[in-house]
């Protein structure tokens, strides 16, 4: 299973984004991209959602009113 990362993401966005930008798009080829960018906008709003939750639990760690995260979170602890 590969490995995903937020660069990965920016990347998946900047790539839909120059396909929306592209003037040689037939108009409809664009109502696709359009709707596809919707669908990507949607999932990249929970992995972006998921991830803010990790930081912030981890935040949580580095103020010392907790020793560890969930195991649910499924992320390697550093010293846990």
């Amino acid at each position: 299973m590969a490995q995903n990362k937020i660069a990965d993401l920016n990347n998946h966005l900047f790539a839909q984004l120059e396909r929306l930008n592209d003037e040689t798009i037939k108009p409809e080829k664009m109502e696709l991209e359009i709707k596809k960018a919707a669908a990507v906008s949607k999932v990249a709003s929970q992995i972006i959602n998921a991830n803010k939750l990790v930081l912030d639990a981890a935040k949580i760690i580095g103020n010392g009113v907790a020793s560890t995260l969930p195991e649910t979170f499924g992320v390697k602890q550093i010293g846990g």
